[in-house]
């Protein structure tokens, strides 16, 4: 088993910025991707960034790119997520997830692992 704690939530106003942190324990050497995923009130979870372990190779959600930013300290077993430009419509419950297939995707199914979720506001 691989637990994840999600750290690094809040509240923030518009244009604002925060940084969520992930920490992986347990078997952490069967992990080979992890991601992060959010909620919105009243709406499905759905994809926001993606990162291969290993490579380094990364994948964003359209809405998201450009002002986001995935990145893994292997040493730490640690999966960031640097927001930047925060819009209201960024607000939701984030979650961690981490994966034992290769290849980054977003669909929920490929994640095998997941955090309890953090909540981040962004006020207008």
């Amino acid at each position: 088993q691989v637990q994840l704690v999600e750290s690094g939530g809040g509240l923030v106003q518009a244009g604002g910025s925060l940084r969520l942190s992930c920490a992986a324990s347990g078997r952490t050497y069967s992990v080979l991707k992890m991601g992060w995923f959010r909620q919105a009130p009243g709406r499905e979870r759905d994809f926001v960034a993606s990162i291969s372990w290993n490579a380094g190779t990364t994948r964003y959600k359209d809405s998201v790119q450009g002002r986001f930013i995935i990145s893994r300290d292997n040493a730490k077993n640690t999966v960031y997520l640097q927001m930047n430009s925060l819009k209201p419509e960024d607000t939701a419950v984030y979650y961690c997830a981490a994966g034992r297939g290769p290849i980054i995707t977003a669909l929920q199914s490929t994640y095998d692992y997941w955090g309890q979720g953090i909540q981040v506001t962004v006020s207008s």
